[in-house]
């Protein structure tokens, strides 16, 4: 294994791999071997932070020989990611790469990205979701979402129901095929079926009750779609510019404190590899909890199990009744 020589040391998000998350790579290599010939993997979120770091985790597991689409705003950072990618495989000579421009914030583009990637994709093996937004404040999109819960919910729904043809062709092929969404797995909080949009909640409150919005996505999603998994999991305290990007001063303030805490912190490439450790070896036929395929993982990819978990039937049917309208969705 020579994963660390492919790493650029003067990025704190690609520093060398521990001898954790080296072995972890190696288990890595083995899994990727038993997936098909040139498995689709779509990144929304892949143009930086965890997502990055996750795409290129594919890339190297399998060899480049994978057809990768990242999604997100930035084209300048996809094409940089993408020939780095490009770089890590000069052996390969049947993979593909490509940039899906999309505000995940808002619905009507995520709708169209979807439905663009499911035009050229018929087969999708793994969809993740890591698109990221942090802020002090409430902001409201101009679909009327909160713009937090519209990143790390609602986006992450739709594009999930909007690329469902994709992955139950996937499924149906007899094909690994995984939904997993990197967000809070574990740090979950209770709901008010009366306030989905959350306006009685306070921003710091989002979080938590966003966490448990995931672990009911995946829960239904996986009722609903036997055969196929769907993960929700804690990435960990991970080296990104969530706080230098931030729209809060207060966030973007403690950006710059952060290097004290590199010790306590992990970079995108180790975090990536951790939780495809975790994601290779969780299947369908069993789960976190009760329903097979849904699971919820930890930042090294072991089950989480139910630790502050607030599912419940009514919670799952009320927020998938309430999303299907809020996202204009037709359900797939």
């Amino acid at each position: 294994m020579h994963l660390s020589a492919r790493q650029d040391t003067s990025d704190p998000a690609h520093l060398p791999l521990d001898a954790m998350a080296c072995q972890a790579a190696t288990k890595n290599l083995a899994s990727a071997a038993k997936l098909p010939s040139n498995p689709v993997a779509v990144f929304v979120g892949g143009t930086s932070e965890i997502g990055q770091g996750m795409a290129e985790a594919f890339n190297r597991h399998t060899k480049g020989n994978s057809h990768i689409v990242l999604v997100g705003r930035n084209r300048v950072a996809a094409e940089g990611i993408i020939e780095r990618m490009k770089a890590a495989s000069p052996e390969s000579r049947t993979g593909s790469y490509e940039f899906v421009p999309c505000d995940v914030s808002l619905m009507s583009d995520v709708h169209k990205s979807s439905a663009e990637i499911f035009s050229r994709h018929p087969k999708v093996n793994f969809l993740v979701l890591t698109a990221g937004f942090m802020s002090t404040t409430r902001d409201t999109t101009p679909e009327g979402l909160d713009k937090k819960l519209a990143v790390q919910y609602y986006g992450r729904w739709s594009f999930i129901n909007g690329l469902l043809p994709s992955l139950r062709t996937t499924r149906d092929a007899g094909e690994d095929t995984k939904v997993f969404s990197i967000y809070s797995a574990g740090h979950g909080g209770n709901i008010d079926i009366n306030d989905l949009r959350l306006k009685k909640s306070t921003s710091s409150s989002i979080a938590s009750e966003g966490s448990t919005y995931n672990d009911l996505m995946c829960d239904e999603f996986a009722l609903r779609n036997p055969g196929i998994v769907f993960a929700h999991a804690d990435p960990g305290a991970v080296r990104t510019n969530l706080l230098k990007l931030s729209d809060s001063f207060l966030l973007r303030a403690g950006n710059m404190i952060m290097p004290l805490f590199s010790t306590l912190t992990v970079s995108q490439d180790k975090a990536g590899e951790r939780l495809w450790s975790g994601l290779y070896h969780v299947g369908p036929k069993a789960g976190s909890g009760e329903i097979p395929g849904s699971w919820r993982l930890t930042s090294k990819g072991e089950d989480v199990g139910l630790k502050n978990y607030f599912g419940k039937p009514e919670y799952r049917k009320a927020l998938w009744e309430h999303t299907l309208a809020d996202t204009e969705s037709t359900e797939a």
